[in-house]
């Protein structure tokens, strides 16, 4: 598969386009002398750019996703950190070259699959059934139409085509699974002691040393530079209209907007589908019409679903005798849209063509459209006027806030008696940020800025979320430096007593270590400290009861040789140290492995090996794709 996919990326074709872009820009590339253009996107791969408004859509859903699966304990700030910009946008590039490939090697998304992704949606299902009606309304309250919606599904589709074909064609053999079976189930006979921190003998620390220590960590001792800030913030949630909407005004609003409330007429169909395949050879189209003729010859609304059973190449749909639910128009293709409507109750169409194949349709009901009373929607109605007013006067307070901070820069006491506003401040924050506004990486970046912290003016307007911002000024501003010695004091003494005990713990367990090395037993060697040997036999990589960094360090430890153990001295998070001995080792016991077992695991190899195939595959793209990326605009 791979070889394939790199094949059609070589040979003529590739020889053909090169001398068509020659050929271009020798007739076309001198008006680029003449003419100029503003670049504003994000990124562009090859032709296709990647738009500021694209990013910080996908910047948005992501953020909606997370408060929708953490709640309260979800961080808005993490996507305006520069790294996970960097992942998003990256993610977007990997799908442009993915879409880019689809095209190259002619690979598309059927009409089914997205039709059958859609019905799946719970959001668009009345118990368990697919309902257009919620569906259009749900997609309403989106701003969105279903022909957008269907763009999108096809697209989020049409980026797993080829990491799906890949994986499809990753084979891993009944040899490597046991392989990772036996060293994923391995296990180890092992002995270990716990050695006690040793006793510190000498705890006189002089103030010359803390003195040398003080002056060789200074950067450990550092108080970082902050800033407190005045600010004032707008926000639509806060702010209340002048006056509720009149029933006068909602009831115009009705009218006017009146086709939203309507409800479409829909129709209840069941289909079979005669693939025709891409490409396909006169002969093959000629077969499947003439098999999609016989169907509709055949079918009537008694056997219709059987039929659809027996013969609809629509795996989503034949399982239900061909039922496609509730549809409307704009659901489907054209071609598919135009005989479904032209139906009359109870009838079975002639073969409709579309690029899918052959359709046989039967029309089993029709629902007129009707549309909702003003009193059923008034509700609705009354918070989308608040919510708009809302935003309309944010949009006035925050542009005056803008103004006014632009004016009088040195301040924010003009702007707040113009307007009326409170001016709030924070607490001292380091680069780090802070809490309150100041955990907003914008509110820091803009405080920190060389405009506001070393030139004193106010900030621009700072977005912090959907009709919300700020405009800052700094307060109080401290630099960084190195705090004073008598308040570290106390920290830098015991730093050095824990260097003392850690470095004579190291040095006893180095001993120890060697004496097992030359021979001596271990119960002897901790018997000499005064600790006991603890074993475990047969412990598995994901043992309990094993101190962790002991349990990490079995399994890393070569097997024994000659019937000799392999010993190590392993460090304790708290300074102490253990003895280790590997006694055995032993692959897994394949024969406790069920079948179903296997077959999740190679499920997951597979997913894995076409993880890593995939982003070969990306990599490869890349390397011959040009991309720009304008981090500046990110």
């Amino acid at each position: 598969m791979l070889q394939a996919l790199r094949n059609r990326m070589h040979g003529w074709p590739s020889v053909v386009v090169l001398g068509v872009a020659v050929f271009a820009m020798s007739f076309f590339g001198i008006e680029g002398y003449f003419t100029s253009r503003t670049e504003t996107f994000v990124a562009k791969v090859g032709k296709q750019e990647i738009s500021q408004q694209d990013f910080q859509n996908r910047l948005n859903e992501l953020r909606q996703q997370g408060s929708a699966q953490l709640g309260d304990q979800f961080d808005p700030s993490v996507y305006e950190q520069p790294a996970m910009k960097e992942r998003v946008l990256q993610a977007m590039i990997d799908q442009q070259l993915l879409l880019k490939a689809n095209d190259d090697l002619g690979m598309r998304v059927p009409d089914a699959a997205v039709r059958d992704t859609i019905a799946s949606i719970p959001a668009f299902q009345v118990n368990g059934q697919f309902d257009a009606a919620t569906y259009r309304a749900v997609l309403a309250a989106q701003g969105k139409s279903p022909a957008m919606f269907e763009q999108e599904v096809r697209s989020s589709l049409a980026i797993r085509l080829l990491p799906d074909a890949i994986s499809g064609s990753t084979v891993v053999t009944d040899a490597e699974v046991d392989n990772f079976l036996k060293l994923r189930l391995q296990r180890r006979d092992i002995r270990y002691a716990m050695l006690p921190r040793p006793a510190l003998t000498d705890s006189n620390v002089t103030d010359a040393q803390i003195q040398a220590y003080y002056k060789q960590h200074q950067a450990d001792f550092m108080a970082p530079e902050q800033v407190a800030v005045q600010y004032i913030e707008v926000n639509a949630a806060d702010l209340k209209p002048d006056a509720p909407p009149s029933d006068e005004d909602l009831r115009k609003r009705y009218e006017d907007e009146k086709q939203r409330f309507v409800q479409p007429e829909q129709r209840l169909v069941s289909h079979i589908l005669v693939n025709v395949p891409k490409n396909a050879t006169p002969d093959q189209q000629k077969a499947a019409l003439a098999k999609a003729q016989k169907l509709a010859a055949e079918a009537t609304p008694q056997n219709f679903a059987k039929l659809a059973e027996q013969n609809s190449d629509d795996l989503g749909s034949r399982r239900q005798g061909g039922d496609l639910g509730w549809l409307e128009k704009g659901v489907t293709n054209k071609a598919f849209d135009d005989a479904l409507f032209s139906l009359q109750k109870g009838q079975i169409s002639q073969p409709v063509l579309s690029d899918e194949g052959y359709h046989v349709l039967w029309l089993r009901d029709v629902r007129s459209g009707q549309a909702k009373p003003f009193e059923e929607v008034r509700g609705q109605l009354e918070q989308e006027a608040v919510a708009a007013e809302r935003e309309h006067k944010y949009n006035e307070v925050a542009g005056k806030l803008a103004d006014q901070a632009y004016q009088n820069p040195s301040s924010l006491e003009p702007a707040a008696q113009a307007l009326g506003l409170q001016i709030k401040r924070t607490g001292l924050f380091t680069r780090d940020g802070g809490s309150g506004i100041a955990a907003d990486p914008k509110v820091v970046k803009a405080a920190f800025s060389d405009d506001v912290l070393v030139q004193g003016n106010n900030s621009s307007l700072i977005e912090l979320g959907n009709d919300h911002s700020v405009v800052l000024h700094v307060d109080k501003h401290v630099p960084a430096a190195v705090r004073p010695l008598a308040e570290v004091k106390d920290t830098i003494r015991k730093d050095i007593l824990d260097e003392r005990v850690a470095a004579a713990a190291k040095q006893r367990a180095d001993g120890l270590l060697a004496r097992l090395r030359k021979g001596e037993s271990m119960d002897a060697v901790a018997a000499s400290v005064g600790v006991a040997v603890q074993s475990q036999k047969e412990a598995l990589r994901v043992q309990e009861g094993l101190p962790e960094q002991v349990r990490d360090e079995a399994f890393l430890l070569p097997h024994p040789q000659d019937g000799k153990p392999q010993f190590a001295a392993v460090a304790l998070p708290d300074g102490a140290y253990a003895l280790l001995a590997v006694d055995k080792v032993q692959d897994g016991d394949l024969s406790k492995v069920t079948p179903e077992q296997r077959k999740v695991l190679r499920q997951s190899m597979i997913a894995a090996y076409g993880n890593v195939a995939t982003e070969g595959f990306i990599d490869a793209l890349k390397a011959r794709t040009e991309i720009k990326v304008a981090k500046d605009r990110m």
